[in-house]
């Protein structure tokens, strides 16, 4: 049986984020993947959020990404977008990207960081007791683990398996999206009427002043409403063709699929993170309509909240209760987009009353403060955990300041690379002492003399030290003092060393 330290189950942008977050910690992980390679029949995912760019950022990998797709304004909600060119961030903006690109890229990173990718296999099922898993796949021998992650979808076996609960609402609307090829040319772009949206695009594209401008020729992207909840079995041709029909009285001669899927409204929520030596990350946690965007990067940023946790976990650094944090700052998350998503497929309604309540919601979103705080929570930019009272910092991402220290000009950002945490000391040089944690915690001595200020907050006041977590959140603020440092070190980065 061959054996590794933590196994994930699942190769979509959430398992690959967190496998190269848990080898970034020096931890033994692997990755079985269903697929027989990363190929991808299909992109439901469409691009990235101001929040997760930073995160992928912070890990020093962000121009991949950025090289490759289209920067836009992509936040939104109910159909008003926002503009976030005026928040401070490096990146005020969105990516589209689409997610087999995104994939790719993940995984290219996640090889150099030489993570094993199971392909062509699958978790069947698995059996924990006190000291590991052992994980039963679908070809080959099984494996065994200290942790097994299910990063494997809304329908993951490792949730089931586990018995998690998970509660939530049933669809009210489907669609249907597809790649086929197209006799007649549809109308390209995003429409409405009394079915619902439908929308044509083509793989190809640019953005210009944000519009999309598609290439000519190959084949049509479609995202069409059905007239009724679609069935749970696999969607075929005809059943595109049919939808196609009853919205815009022609499938345009669809013919010879791509791929074909279907979507939903439902949304539904783990009741828990984890179980024991089994935990969820990504889809297999929460599932949602694809209103905002909110999936993918929901994903991505769950797997960097665990990554370093279950690491610490398993490299004996943190005791295993610093686990129960991954499902109480990430739970609250995904609620609120859940709640978000409902909200905005009510007002995708078409009749009279949802328009106009549609037509109000638009009208108040015009109005600066609530366009700044739906434009942080809907691009990740506002999130923030409990991790005590007291500055506005605490729990809050880090702002990517550029620093003054002894070795030269450092962004924050740069010395999250390796996933360590970093002790940013703003006051006196060497006034700070974190011996004990030395082995585990950078110190860095820098000056800030600018404005410090946060998205939908504004300004905040200079601290003298700042905790910084390996995810990029405030732990500790030093306001003149090192009072709660020790214990703000011990609660995130285990207890002291001893002589």
């Amino acid at each position: 049986m061959t054996q590794h330290a933590v196994v994930i189950a699942g190769a979509g942008p959430t398992g690959l984020m967190l496998g190269g977050e848990l080898a970034l910690a020096g931890v033994d992980v692997a990755i079985v993947e269903r697929r027989a390679s990363q190929e991808l029949a299909g992109s439901r995912a469409g691009g990235l959020h101001s929040r997760t760019i930073e995160v992928l950022d912070q890990r020093g990998i962000a121009d991949r990404f950025l090289s490759e797709g289209q920067v836009a304004q992509v936040a939104g909600f109910g159909g008003v977008r926002f503009d976030l060119s005026d928040f401070p961030t490096r990146h005020n903006y969105g990516l589209g990207l689409w997610q087999n690109h995104i994939e790719r890229i993940l995984a290219g990173w996640v090889a150099e960081l030489a993570v094993p990718i199971y392909y062509g296999r699958e978790v069947t099922g698995f059996a924990q007791d006190g000291t590991g898993v052992d994980v039963e796949l679908s070809a080959g021998a099984p494996l065994r683990a200290e942790y097994l992650v299910g990063c494997d979808g809304g329908r993951s076996l490792v949730r089931k398996a586990a018995g998690i609960e998970f509660p939530g609402w049933d669809p009210t609307t489907s669609a249907l999206i597809a790649q086929v090829e197209m006799a007649e040319q549809p109308p390209l772009g995003v429409h409405t009427n009394a079915f619902g949206i439908h929308s044509f695009g083509k793989l190809d594209y640019k953005i210009h002043d944000s519009k999309i401008v598609y290439a000519e020729g190959g084949p049509v992207g479609v995202m069409v409403t059905e007239e009724h909840v679609g069935a749970a079995s696999e969607p075929t041709l005809q059943d595109l063709s049919e939808a196609l029909i009853a919205v815009c009285g022609t499938d345009y001669g669809a013919h010879s699929p791509i791929w074909i899927s279907r979507f939903t409204d439902m949304a539904r929520q783990a009741a828990n993170y984890r179980d024991e030596r089994v935990l969820l990350a990504g889809d297999a946690a929460h599932v949602h309509a694809p209103d905002g965007g909110q999936g993918l990067n929901t994903g991505v940023q769950d797997a960097v909240n665990l990554g370093w946790k279950l690491a610490q976990v398993v490299k004996g650094t943190s005791p295993e209760s610093l686990l129960d944090s991954y499902h109480a700052e990430r739970h609250p998350v995904a609620a609120r987009v859940l709640r978000n998503t409902m909200a905005s497929v009510a007002l995708r309604r078409q009749d009279e009353r949802t328009k106009a309540v549609g037509e109000v919601v638009a009208e108040l979103l015009g109005m600066e403060e609530p366009r700044q705080r739906f434009a942080a929570m809907q691009s990740g930019l506002d999130v923030h955990y409990d991790v005590g009272e007291g500055h506005p910092l605490l729990g809050r991402r880090m702002p990517d300041l550029d620093l003054a220290t002894p070795v030269g000009p450092l962004r924050v950002f740069s010395l999250l690379h390796c996933a360590q945490p970093v002790l940013l000391n703003l006051g006196e040089p060497g006034s700070i002492d974190i011996t004990p944690w030395a082995d585990r915690v950078q110190l860095i001595d820098a000056t800030y003399p600018g404005t410090w200020e946060l998205p939908a907050i504004g300004a905040v006041p200079a601290p003298v030290a700042v905790l910084i977590r390996p995810d990029g959140y405030v732990a500790w603020v030093g306001e003149g003092s090192q009072l709660g440092l020790a214990d703000a070190l011990t609660r995130w980065f285990g207890p002291p060393a001893t002589e």
